[in-house]
């Protein structure tokens, strides 16, 4: 068992549907943070013994909307924990015949479709350029595979997911055209989530759960809200499972490299920027600015 002093190094960010775990030794704990508000509060609890924080990315009540989403106070606020490792669940839908409803997928990329969202901290005077050719950390994607597998769910292991602005879904024609590039699966949220997670040295994966095939299908009903929430529901449970056998798996310090992803990506000379955006970082860029 641990204690209220033990550093809660694993953020997980439930999607729709998924709005609370189980967790022991509970307390909520409301930040704020120089990029306003998360969400909602971060509820900070422990997950078979393992410190975690959850928090509803899209509120109580579900009422922010994907594009709304506060992505930099919500990173922001877990870096502010010591978050070290986030895991995304989220709904999405195939675009590929093998990945049905229901099954998960952990994805290893990621295809930009949003236009109207911040997508990093940096800015006023203070230039990054982080490495983004693996946008999902490789080693925190194996361990989610892993327990995905080991709680009984169909688990399919890399693809690209394409993320758009919502919060309509696709029409047909950008159904089948995201399939003609080879994307496995679509979703609203992991964007600007996963930049922003890298550019705070937090690992970050995606545990998506497959509610329907988009609008592509001609022998399945097209995505609509009481289907992917219907299906959604019915993963909820697989979901839970998969967190409870993640969240052992995740003794030990990380050996990836998210955790120095801004060492070599700041390229602004330290003397020329502004002290009120070193400050307004805060803990994004303290270990390489003083």
């Amino acid at each position: 068992m641990t204690n209220s002093n033990s550093p809660v190094l694993t953020g997980i960010i439930g999607g729709s549907g998924l709005y609370g775990l189980d967790l022991d030794n509970v307390r909520e704990v409301t930040l704020s943070t120089p990029f306003g508000d998360p969400s909602g509060p971060l509820t900070i609890g422990e997950l078979l013994g393992v410190p975690v924080a959850f928090l509803a990315r899209h509120g109580k009540g579900h009422h922010i909307s994907p594009t709304e989403v506060p992505s930099k106070a919500n990173i922001y606020a877990f870096k502010q924990l010591g978050v070290e490792r986030i895991i995304s669940v989220s709904a999405v839908g195939s675009l590929k015949q093998e990945i049905a409803p229901l099954d998960m997928v952990v994805p290893d990329q990621l295809i930009d479709r949003t236009r109207l969202r911040e997508s990093t901290f940096f800015g006023n005077g203070l230039v990054a350029h982080i490495p983004m050719a693996e946008p999902f950390c490789p080693e925190l994607s194996a361990i989610l595979n892993t327990a995905g597998t080991d709680a009984g769910a169909t688990v399919h292991r890399g693809g690209a997911l394409v993320v758009i602005e919502g919060p309509s879904f696709s029409t047909r024609a950008e159904s089948f055209l995201y399939r003609s590039w080879g994307a496995s699966i679509i979703g609203m949220t992991a964007l600007p989530e996963a930049k922003l997670a890298r550019e705070a040295e937090i690992c970050y994966a995606v545990l998506a759960s497959a509610t329907d095939y988009d609008v592509w299908h001609d022998d399945y009903e097209s995505v609509t809200v009481e289907v992917v929430i219907g299906n959604l529901l019915k993963n909820v449970e697989t979901s839970r499972r998969t967190l409870e056998r993640l969240a052992p798996l995740l003794a030990g310090p990380r050996q990836c490299g998210c955790g120095d992803a801004l060492r070599n990506a700041i390229i602004t000379d330290r003397a020329s920027i502004p002290r009120e955006t070193i400050d307004r970082l805060g803990v994004i860029v303290s270990k390489y600015i003083s």
